[in-house]
């Protein structure tokens, strides 16, 4: 088929690379001029494990193409996703200006029957808007008598870091449409990813929008939920990961996303729970499990920067702390709401400086963090560098370079044997024995 991706951001280019790699000619299509040039010269705006390969290999075989330009690339597809952003607003409640621009945009340039599908996770009735601003713009059109389309809803479910992988091999694919021949086009497409006989969920337009809103808020809400757990752990003297092994080993329930954290963040969850909350506050209906999902996330977000201020004091002046790891995951340079943000900033206002590494976040975390002064914090090439003669270390991403370090040099390197573990890599009783203080998750404070 003939494809335009309209958006070259995680969602939109990896979307657009994997149906090249199967045999699609596809445009990626997006308003940044310099995005689009860099893309074509092989420079990839984002870091993605396996996407990089994907894209040059591609565009190299001319089933992947690059364009600020509709009329370049409309006329000629069969379908038309739109994966541009969808920020919060102050409410919490999805923007969709950039998806309804798009919509028109992609109205301007049809000329034959097209599907137009929101990749983009956008608020339950955006179809029906979209539907209405293409219809708009077809009425102005004098050339556009005959031309048909359908609006369908195919909500992804990308993990970054394994995003091209959960593409390829999806655990599902779910179209929401109303229309018999729009669902056997999006079938036909999408066969080719789910050969392991991962089903094609076909439902209405409405029910797709809200089926990822609901796949998020419910991992988010077993993530804060474990993260409750482990503050009891805490307080009464369990371990939070003997409870992850007792409840997790539950076939009802799972071991998936009960990890005890520093918190979650990321350009899904924070922003797919704001937008539950937000469309329920529209339509009568308080939900309280959203918001308390939101509230405890927050709260965890904290937890380590109280943790030192337990130890140090609230005046840091003076004192200088190593971070390990500023993405939100590992496998990332994203850091959309990431607890580092949070960690970094509750810490150099009471004084703290930061040395800072991650391997892959450096230019993201310059822009998320530019509020921070910038001799508050520095960027070191290597974690060794950011270990000498600070204070202790906090680990905030759990990058695999982080989980086997030499604890002997980096006692070696540190003024004091001082860990603070927000991803609970490392054991208490192997900690103790190498003579190192640690704070972790629901594992005991020390």
């Amino acid at each position: 088929m003939n494809i335009s991706i309209i958006g070259t951001g995680y969602v939109g280019l990896v979307s657009g690379t994997c149906f090249s790699e199967m045999g699609n000619h596809v445009w990626c299509i997006d308003i940044d001029q310099k995005k689009i040039e860099n893309l074509k010269n092989g420079k990839i705006p984002i870091y993605e494990p396996g996407l990089e390969e994907m894209v040059l290999r591609n565009h190299k075989n001319g089933r992947l193409d690059f364009t600020t330009d509709y009329a370049q690339a409309i006329p000629s597809s069969d379908i038309c996703f739109i994966a541009v952003g969808t920020p919060p607003g102050e409410d919490g409640s999805a923007d969709t200006r950039y998806v309804l621009a798009a919509a028109e945009s992609i109205a301007k340039h049809m000329v034959g029957y097209t599907i137009i599908v929101d990749k983009s996770t956008v608020p339950v009735g955006t179809s029906e808007k979209v539907r209405e601003a293409v219809q708009n713009v077809l009425k102005k059109r004098t050339d556009a008598q005959g031309i048909e389309f359908d609006v369908v809803s195919n909500p992804e479910f990308l993990k970054e870091g394994v995003a091209v992988n959960d593409f390829m091999r999806p655990d599902r694919v779910v179209i929401g449409t109303d229309n018999d021949r729009a669902q056997a086009m999006m079938k036909q497409l999408y066969e080719q990813f789910t050969l392991n006989e991962h089903p094609i969920i076909c439902t209405d337009i409405k029910s797709a929008e809200i089926t990822k809103y609901a796949a998020n808020a419910m991992l988010a809400t077993r993530i804060s939920f474990m993260n409750e757990i482990a503050r009891l752990c805490d307080k009464v003297g369990g371990d939070v990961r003997a409870v992850r092994r007792g409840i997790g080993t539950d076939s009802r329930i799972g071991m998936s996303f009960l990890h005890a954290s520093c918190g979650y963040g990321g350009s899904c969850f924070p922003k797919d729970v704001k937008e539950l909350v937000s469309v329920g506050k529209r339509n009568g209906i308080e939900m309280k499990i959203a918001e308390a999902v939101e509230d405890v996330n927050n709260s965890q977000k904290r937890i380590l920067s109280d943790r030192v201020v337990a130890k140090y004091g609230e005046n840091l002046t003076g004192r200088t702390f190593a971070l390990w790891g500023l993405s939100f995951k590992p496998e990332t340079d994203d850091m959309r709401e990431a607890p580092a943000i949070t960690v970094v900033t509750e810490l150099t206002k009471r004084g703290a400086k930061i040395k800072a590494y991650d391997p892959e976040a450096y230019e993201m975390a310059k822009h998320y963090l530019a509020h921070i002064p910038t001799d508050a914090i520095s960027y070191e090439p290597d974690m060794w560098t950011a270990l000498d003669g600070a204070d202790a270390l906090i680990l905030v991403t759990e990058w695999k370079q982080f989980r086997s370090p030499d604890f002997a040099k980096i006692k070696s390197l540190l003024k004091a044997p001082v860990i603070y573990d927000g991803r609970n890599q490392y054991e208490p009783k192997q900690m103790k024995e190498e003579g190192i203080e640690l704070h972790c998750i629901g594992r005991g404070l020390v």
